[in-house]
């Protein structure tokens, strides 16, 4: 299975469509919020059989997208959030703790607009940074993908846009 992550998009939609055409085809897109209406278009832009799952971000103001998700997949429990609620400008702990009391262990958030990958305990936490207000040393935008082996294995890719 094959998982493109994102976040912070803003409604600069280039570089999420440029992704999309290269890493296709997608069996699942994550975008961790902050879309600004470009939810309602990502669909178009997918291959037919493509899962979304999106969450509302602090700039997506007049979204009818989740706060949340807790999503099941295989054998992992994966919670998706933008994370401000969570405080992540300030750490990653109060999130984790929601994984773990969540039972879940993959979390993924966004919002900082800087990418992170870290295993804390049995629980992963990632944020594939923003394809358009990057933050990070170097300012490259980022995305993430996610390999998920028949076998429940997962493994994690970090990509930037030249």
């Amino acid at each position: 299975m094959k998982i493109l992550i994102v976040s912070d998009t803003h409604r600069k939609d280039d570089n999420l469509k440029k992704v999309i055409e290269e890493q296709a085809p997608l069996d699942m897109l994550i975008h961790l919020g902050d879309a600004e209406g470009s939810e309602f278009l990502i669909g178009e832009w997918v291959n037919e059989d493509c899962q979304l799952e999106m969450v509302m971000g602090n700039n997506d103001f007049f979204s009818s997208l989740e706060r949340e998700i807790e999503l099941e997949l295989g054998s992992h429990r994966i919670l998706l959030t933008h994370g401000h609620y969570y405080n992540v400008s300030l750490g990653v702990e109060g999130l984790y703790q929601e994984a773990v009391d969540r039972n879940c262990d993959i979390a993924m958030y966004g919002h900082t607009h800087r990418p992170f990958l870290d295993k804390r305990g049995n629980v992963t936490i990632l944020n594939p940074g923003s394809l358009s207000y990057p933050r990070q040393e170097g300012r490259k935008p980022t995305y993430m993908l996610m390999y998920m082996e028949e076998d429940g294995r997962v493994r994690y890719e970090r990509h930037s846009l030249s």
